[in-house]
């Protein structure tokens, strides 16, 4: 199965296509899409949906993991970024990928086995995971390919349980 996972922003939208096959996983490819601070918002929200689509058209995953959203105390940065992740599902669903969603702490567990891990512990486990010879850049990128790990070992059994409700 090749999995994209996303990590999503408006400035910077992190990805990661993996293929996962039996216990073990492979990196296809992995980036992520900037988007100019100076530019309007919808403009930048035309990127990441043109930019993803592209992704998906070159890399066919089959299935896509993203993060959902953790509010902070910037409650403006959280809807401009809650307005990316709406045209990242759209651009997902228009092409046909069957998408799940994760929660930091899930993603946390399923790659390091402790929901409360910190960020550096999950760089690392991202890169023995798949075999990289550095650690993945920028973060947004490593967190993506652990949303995509944590799909591999979760998203079976959580689409499962999605569809037959």
């Amino acid at each position: 199965m090749i999995i994209l996972g996303i990590d999503p922003g408006i400035a910077l939208v992190g990805w990661g296509v993996v293929e996962y096959s039996g216990t073990k996983f492979r990196p296809i490819a992995f980036g992520s899409i900037s988007t100019p601070k100076d530019l309007p918002t919808h403009k930048r929200l035309e990127m990441i949906y043109s930019d993803l689509c592209q992704i998906i058209d070159r890399y066919h995953p089959e299935q896509a993991a993203i993060e959902e959203l953790f509010f902070n105390t910037n409650i403006t940065t959280g809807i401009r970024v809650s307005e990316a992740r709406g045209v990242i599902l759209l651009a997902c669903s228009h092409k046909g990928l069957v998408l799940q969603e994760y929660t930091p702490l899930q993603v946390k567990q399923a790659v390091v086995g402790y929901g409360r891990a910190e960020k550096k512990q999950v760089i690392t486990m991202v890169t023995n995971i798949l075999g990289l010879s550095k650690p993945p850049k920028p973060d947004d990128t490593a967190d993506a390919l652990a949303i995509a790990i944590c799909h591999g070992h979760s998203g079976l059994s959580a689409l499962a349980a999605y569809y037959n409700n």
